[in-house]
């Protein structure tokens, strides 16, 4: 399940990055662990440069979600040269990282899967952790943020925390995956939404299926 992991490639031929600034990926404590790893494949696949933060509560994800206990193991499968050419890991506890700052570039922030605890925190501003902050200097310097979140059903509270996150201008994109495709495995669903989330990005990719109007 959640296709096939990239081959690593010897360290004197990493395979090249574009030098645009780099996709500020997040991974929170919402189920939704498969959405995260196969969105890291396709980045090291299309060789988008990709600052990494997975909280404590997503490393927990990827152990109860894939097979995957760690970070590393997840870099292992896809590939570790490639991976290292694409992705820069930082803890979600340096809130001195550079996401941190506004004066750092990036073409924006995707969080998947996005908890509802970190919707909260990124709405009313807290900014507790890098992931927080990171957010939250998205928002104020009008890059695009990205919010996946996966929970059912929505309370109140979380519905108006989401369109205050709307309100400032992220996008909210749910872990909601469309039938009109005829998916045939658990990889379609998780294509279907994973390639929306590239397409937002303008990261040129051939996984999912378009509409054609028939």
């Amino acid at each position: 399940m959640i296709g096939a992991p990239g081959t690593g490639r010897s360290a004197t031929n990493r395979p090249s990055v574009d030098d645009s600034p780099p996709l500020i990926v997040a991974v929170t404590g919402a189920s939704g662990a498969p959405y995260a790893v196969r969105l890291l494949q396709q980045l090291v696949e299309t060789r988008t440069r990709t600052s990494l933060i997975v909280s404590s509560h997503g490393v927990r994800l990827l152990q109860s979600e894939t097979e995957y206990r760690s970070v590393a193991e997840l870099r292992s499968a896809i590939g570790a040269d490639a991976w290292d050419a694409a992705i820069t890991i930082y803890d979600d506890n340096d809130r001195g990282a550079p996401p941190a700052s506004g004066s750092a570039l990036s073409r924006g922030m995707v969080i998947c899967p996005c908890s509802m605890g970190t919707v909260s925190a990124i709405a009313h501003g807290t900014s507790r952790s890098l992931i927080e902050r990171s957010a939250d200097v998205i928002l104020k310097e009008r890059r695009k943020l990205l919010v996946v979140p996966r929970e059912t059903p929505l309370s109140t509270i979380h519905l108006n925390n989401l369109l205050t996150l709307s309100q400032a201008g992220a996008v909210v994109l749910p872990a909601a995956p469309g039938f009109y495709h005829r998916p045939a495995s658990i990889d379609d669903l998780i294509d279907f939404v994973v390639s929306r989330i590239l397409d937002h990005f303008s990261i040129v990719h051939t996984i999912g299926q378009r509409w054609t109007g028939q």
